[in-house]
């Protein structure tokens, strides 16, 4: 791999583990300081809402300057956001308008960062190498995704949950200075008015089925997998032995995608989205496995080979982003593509009680996962989808600095 990605991956391991102690972090802040879950609540809705505000600009900005600028822009503001919650707790001035101010001004670098990184990873390696450097990122991630946590619970546990912020703002400090020092330049044109952008991202995404499919396939998906997440919680609490099974069962997930992206590494298929397209077809297992045969080892078993073929899927479809979009079009296509993730989760959240509730639990988590079936297998009857073939030259060329 080039100097340039492995800057990349060392910033984006060390933010990954560093949100990690932040998620623990903020929930023992905010009812250690006698807050409740309407806190909480409102401080991850104003992130999440921020999100789905921003993305779209930010895909627009990363396709008009260097995306590391970009990144080391939103680095520093959420650095600065984040060690100023840290402040605010470590002198016991809990401020919950604060809290959502600083969530939002940091949700918000967020949503340009993103599209930015997206835009930046194919410029780092040569086209032969774009796959493995996609799996590398999605093991790198699976990985700090289980360190983190775990890293950040046992400081906050020991130091309090200033500490815990006080080390995610020190990751995003960390981030920004490896990604100053990337050197690739991607080309960039004059700028378009902002609709005008947007709308021309979109048009590119109209003008590939298997991309548009994709999309709408994806949403679906995420609306299913919206209601699985929240209704496997309730079912591994009640029935498979509470907390030490939801810890069992993350560390299967993290397994699962670990292998997933090991396999991205090395299996190169030439029709590479079909065969995303097909690994994502397993996940169905993982969440039938909470109905029959409703036991712990199943469930283990379960998670690791359907969170296996979901992080192989996910290398196949950035891959295939990649290799055939246009690179000045890249920001604002990723940002299209996570925003339909971001309106889609919370929809399926929400349906999670009231189906669950009139329908119970087992009936609905088999009809989600059906729908996750349908989703990835409605996708091969898009012949572009089953057909097509790995890039064999490179949209554009990364240019040193």
């Amino acid at each position: 791999m080039t100097r340039d990605f492995r800057l990349l991956a060392a910033g984006q391991a060390l933010s990954w583990i560093g949100n990690g102690f932040q998620t623990v972090a903020l929930a023992v802040a905010i009812v250690t300081t006698g807050g409740g879950a309407g806190d909480l609540g409102l401080v991850m809705a104003s992130s999440v809402i921020t999100m789905l505000a921003g993305t779209l600009f930010g895909g627009v900005w990363a396709d008009r300057l260097q995306p590391q600028r970009v990144m080391v822009a939103s680095d520093l503001i959420r650095f600065l956001t984040t060690a100023g919650i840290a402040a605010m707790f470590a002198t016991g001035g809990y401020h919950l308008a604060l809290l959502c101010a600083l969530t939002v001004l940091s949700a918000g670098a967020g949503s340009f960062f993103t599209p930015a990184m997206s835009a930046l990873r194919p410029l780092l390696v040569p086209v032969s190498l774009r796959q493995r450097a996609n799996a590398t990122l999605s093991m790198l991630q699976t990985a700090c995704g289980i360190a983190g946590p775990t890293l950040g619970g046992i400081t906050v546990a020991a130091f309090g949950a200033p500490a815990g912020f006080a080390a995610n703002a020190v990751s995003f400090l960390l981030s920004l200075v490896f990604a100053a020092f990337i050197r690739v330049r991607a080309t960039r044109g004059d700028f378009e008015p902002m609709l005008r952008s947007l709308g021309a991202g979109w048009r590119e995404i109209r003008s590939r089925n298997w991309l548009i499919g994709g999309l709408f396939g994806a949403t679906a998906y995420h609306i299913a997998n919206g209601m699985i997440l929240v209704l496997v919680q309730i079912v591994a609490v009640s029935e498979l032995g509470g907390a030490h099974a939801i810890g069992f069962i993350s560390a299967a997930e993290g397994l699962g995608g670990f292998l997933g992206a090991a396999l991205g590494m090395r299996f190169r298929p030439r029709r590479l989205l079909r065969a995303g397209w097909l690994a994502l077809m397993l996940m169905p297992v993982w969440a039938l496995s909470y109905v029959w045969p409703g036991t712990l080892t199943a469930v283990l078993a379960g998670a690791v080979i359907g969170y296996g073929g979901l992080i192989f899927f996910d290398v196949a479809w950035e891959t295939a982003i990649q290799d055939n979009v246009p690179h000045a079009m890249l920001g604002r296509v990723a940002s299209w593509d996570y925003v339909t993730s971001f309106l889609a989760m919370p929809v399926g959240n929400a349906l999670a009680g009231p189906l669950s509730a009139r329908f119970g639990v087992d009936r609905v988590l088999t009809v989600c996962a059906f729908v996750l079936l349908a989703s990835a297998a409605s996708q091969l009857l898009i012949r572009d989808s089953r057909t097509l073939t790995r890039s064999a030259s490179p949209t554009e060329l990364p240019v040193p600095a």
